[in-house]
């Protein structure tokens, strides 16, 4: 490179200067507005920047609020802004401080706080980094590009390293979409299961020495003490992808022979995100989406752990997710992220109880609650009362059908009068295995279960379809192939019943009355029960017999 003239070196001495006073002119200007906000102003020189607290707002969000979070450290966040008044800004402080966290501000300049927000890129290139794993995307995929099947894992956890068996095994739960993976230690060994479509299959046995290596990561990678094991711990981590992020639960609990481990993991590509793909009849749709156009009541929904009420309420958000409505949700915890909403986490430590939150939630004056779920009578009345106060609410609890929510809200210690006019619908539902479309066998319905059929779906023959009342009706069981895991079932779909709540059932409410007694006059009214729509998902070919005797038996 050829030496610099002396014109070119006072034109670069001169723009250096002028750098030089534009940087002081901005520290000088913020520096006063912090003065203004009576909010400390700071370079950020020397100040630590915690990427993972970075990362509780994403890049775009931070990027047009013209916020960023700097350190977290357990409920409370440093958040570096620009200028408090800004409505964009006010909105993402909010959000922050909705869930649960206690903000320190300060105010930095308008270069600093880019450079801030460049270290997303850095966060990025780290795809998947805790402690001592590390899984890149590329390799992820490979993994995966290699697993078909459970007998594929198989095969490939015989020929893998300890160093690599982590990872290879939260490959294989991603390419079988695994709900869970469960590490149970026995006498001599540790057995690994993973849950798919509700079912635990048996993968492996890992030697015990296998076992307690993979048990120190995850603990690692989970922020856990590795000095503890006669105690339950708790934690998380993330598997950061390019088009997702897949949140991983994890669970340890001391047993006889050693720490069980369940790591749940939450890929937001299995959720089902519409009305369409949870399973519901035509009818029952269509009545659920008038429900929904209402701008106040409850819209409740009930079964037992693991009946897929929450995936029903996230595809009721995501129906009702428009610019018009301002939806806040208090979960317990967050499952799934959904954009343009605003979702909050319970945290009994820092006193933010599904009761204490609903009360915050309600003085952000949004359109719709989301309620995870009813446990106590505090919940229970003041979601209600939302519900008669200009809000559409929707919520869980956990009742064993539809005409049981009445009845538990009433133990609870809720009054009929507040219930009747608060719930506009109930609906409970339970989770059966769909047949594999690939090896699934057609038969001929066995006497048995022919009178099983009519008995069912006598009292709705006018309603349906009366094909159940042919002697040679046509109806599926499972066979085995690759594409299922050789299980018979790939996927899982709702069975469902519910009701309106009628002039007539809110009229029978206010008299306290048995579950029986609301079942009936549902029925009545026209509600077809979980068991009907059960049987007529077995005419229709997509569930079996036997997976509708495990479930609803």
């Amino acid at each position: 490179m050829p030496p610099q003239s002396p014109a070119q070196k006072r034109e670069e001495e001169l723009e250096k200067k002028l750098a030089e006073i534009k940087v002081k002119e901005n520290i000088e200007e913020y520096s006063a507005r912090a003065k203004k906000f009576g909010l400390p102003f700071s370079t950020l020189k020397g100040v630590p920047i915690d990427t993972e607290a970075l990362n509780l707002l994403d890049e775009e969000e931070a990027r047009q609020s013209n916020v960023a979070v700097l350190y977290k450290n357990e409920g409370k966040l440093i958040v570096a802004l620009l200028d408090p008044e800004n409505a964009t800004t006010r909105k993402t402080v909010d959000s922050l401080k909705l869930k649960g966290y206690a903000l320190d501000l300060l105010i930095t300049t308008p270069d600093i706080l880019r450079s801030v927000l460049e270290r997303y890129k850095v966060i990025k290139q780290k795809v998947f980094k805790v402690g001592a794993i590390e899984i890149d995307e590329t390799e992820l995929a490979q993994l995966q590009d290699q697993i078909k099947n459970i007998g594929d894992l198989q095969n490939k956890l015989a020929s893998i390293s300890v160093t690599k068996l982590l990872e290879i095994l939260i490959a294989g739960a991603l390419k079988t979409e695994a709900s869970d993976i469960h590490f149970e230690p026995e006498t001599d060994d540790a057995r690994l299961r993973y849950r798919l479509d509700g079912i635990l299959h048996d993968i492996t046995k890992l030697e015990v020495a296998y076992y307690e290596k993979i048990l120190n990561r995850v603990k690692v990678l989970s922020k856990m003490k590795l000095n503890i094991h006669d105690a339950p711990q708790d934690g998380r981590f993330t598997i950061k992808q390019k088009n997702v992020d897949i949140e991983v639960r994890v669970s340890i609990l001391p047993s006889e022979f050693g720490e069980t481990v369940v790591m749940r993991l939450l890929d937001p590509r299995t959720i089902k995100s519409t009305l369409e793909e949870l399973g519901m009849r035509k009818d029952l749709m269509d009545s659920i989406k008038k429900e929904l156009t209402k701008k106040t009541g409850a819209i409740m929904t009930s079964g037992p752990t693991g009946a897929g009420k929450t995936t029903t309420l996230y595809a009721f958000v995501n129906h009702l997710n428009e610019p018009g409505n301002k939806i806040i949700t208090i979960e317990d915890p967050i499952e799934y992220h959904v954009k343009n909403i605003s979702q909050t986490q319970v945290d009994p430590k820092r006193g933010y109880t599904f009761a204490n939150g609903l009360r915050s939630i309600v003085r952000q004056d949004p359109n719709i609650i989301l309620v995870g779920e009813i446990r106590d009578a505090e919940t229970a009345e003041i979601a209600l009362h939302a519900s008669l106060t200009g809000h559409l609410v929707l919520s869980t609890i956990h009742t064993n059908d539809a005409a049981g929510v009445v009845p538990r809200l009433v133990d609870l210690g809720i009054r009929p009068q507040i219930i009747a006019p608060a719930i506009n619908v109930t609906i409970a539902q339970r989770l059966v295995r769909k047949l594999c479309p690939n090896c699934k066998q057609k038969i001929k319905a066995s006497p048995e279960v022919l009178q099983k059929i009519k008995t069912a779906l006598e009292p709705i023959k006018n309603k349906i379809d009366a094909r159940f009342f042919e002697q040679d009706l046509d109806i599926y069981q499972p066979n085995k192939c690759d594409q299922c895991n050789f299980s018979g079932y790939r996927g899982r779909v709702g069975v469902f019943e519910a009701f309106i709540v009628s002039k007539n059932i809110e009229e029978l409410i206010l008299t306290s009355p048995s579950m029986s007694s609301i079942k009936t006059m549902a029925i009545n009214e026209g509600m077809i029960t979980m068991m009907q729509d059960a049987y007529l998902k077995l005419i229709d070919g997509i569930t079996s017999v036997e997976e509708l005797e495990r479930v609803l038996s």
